[in-house]
């Protein structure tokens, strides 16, 4: 008998007894039918000092004899110590979460949208703090790697310097070639209706010097670099690789992270170097087809276009943005848990990210050199 009734002067007592689990949840609704006659005038007083076993579903139970007794007009009391269980469903109920979903009602209207402007800025304050700190663990290393030139594990940073920079030489290249072509082709037919002609020659210079020889690289390595230091370090933590090298003693920071950073910050600047050469082949190309302009003039036109700083200011923002790229690439790798699909999520994260943040640090880069009229 999991339910014993006893009088008692000026009230009665309900004994509970034995398992209120979702095993016996069947019986008890059973039970429970025939209490609405147990209600005394007074006080009814719950006593659950000897249940053995409780779980959601009974305590459900147990809250649905309360509203039982209430409706019938008794103050239901209880013995000891109300169970843990039926005040965490009453604050569950309280905070408007729907019962078997554990989840809040959608909000509508005015609501939704101020709560999703909430929840977009508690998201971004802690990815804020994620890179943060991922940042500050990977200068303290470096720090300590300073310290001991072996620590920077050189034979890696060439590995990732091959990897990174030589290998994406070609496409690089191409993409550089063809972009300053296009700028070539469209400047030149519009300064052909004011017989500026020759200007196309400055245009394609300072716009690939400045700007498209280090961006355009970056994006491209965004896409290739940086997702594949994504997964490669994804697969190392579904693999409990990074684990294992923390269990020998080893700083994954100093092992896995540092080594592409560094890689990516020297590959980078000499893969904007191959852009702007190629991107410069590619606007006297196009000038000595559409404007019939020689090399030797077009090489004395470009000499005359660009200042002493042009070169230097596109070739200074390429290992800002390799840091960047290395860095949103490498945490999202190793943000990496639980399964495959996180993997794939996390890499389209950190391409997406990266590109965005070296947009974003390339704009910021141009109001600060248009202030130091740089």
């Amino acid at each position: 008998m999991q339910l014993e009734v006893q009088d008692e002067a000026g009230h009665r007592t309900l004994r509970l007894t034995g398992r209120w689990t979702v095993q016996e949840a069947a019986a008890l609704e059973l039970l429970l039918g025939r209490v609405d006659g147990l209600a005394a005038n007074g006080a009814v007083v719950l006593d659950g000092a000897g249940i053995e076993a409780l779980d959601l579903s009974g305590a459900w139970l147990l809250r649905a004899l309360e509203g039982r007794l209430a409706a019938a007009g008794a103050r239901v009391e209880w013995r000891g110590e109300r169970p843990g269980l039926l005040t965490f469903i009453d604050e569950a109920m309280a905070g408007g979460i729907v019962p078997g979903t554990g989840e809040a009602p959608a909000p509508q209207g005015l609501e939704r949208g101020l709560h999703e402007i909430g929840r977009f800025a508690v998201l971004a304050r802690g990815q804020a703090l994620d890179l943060l700190g991922f940042v500050g663990a990977l200068i303290s290393v470096l720090g300590r790697a300073l310290g001991n030139l072996r620590r920077l594990r050189p034979a890696s940073i060439v590995r990732h310097v091959h990897e990174t920079g030589v290998r994406a030489i070609p496409i690089v290249a191409l993409i550089a070639f063809l972009i300053s072509v296009i700028v070539a082709y469209i400047g030149a037919q519009q300064l052909r209706k004011f017989g500026g002609e020759i200007f196309v020659v400055d245009l394609v210079t300072i716009a690939v010097l400045r700007e498209l020889g280090v961006l355009l690289t970056a994006v491209i390595v965004a896409g290739r670099s940086g997702s594949a230091f994504a997964a490669e370090l994804g697969v190392m933590q579904l693999n409990d690789e990074v684990d294992a090298l923390r269990a020998i003693g080893m700083d994954p920071v100093e092992v896995l992270i540092l080594p592409r950073v560094l890689g990516l910050m020297i590959a980078l600047p000499a893969l904007t170097v191959i852009a702007d050469a190629m991107g410069l082949a590619g606007g006297a190309l196009l000038s000595w087809y559409l404007v019939d302009l020689p090399l030797s003039q077009y090489l004395e036109r470009m000499q005359d276009a660009i200042a002493s700083t042009t070169f230097w200011v596109g070739i200074a923002k390429a290992p800002v943005f390799a840091f960047l790229i290395a860095t949103i690439g490498t945490l999202r790798g190793m943000q990496v848990r639980g399964s495959s699909r996180e993997l794939g999520r996390l890499t389209t994260v950190a391409v997406v990210q990266a590109i965005f943040l070296v947009i974003l640090a390339d704009a910021v880069f141009a109001v600060i050199f248009m202030e130091l009229d740089i």
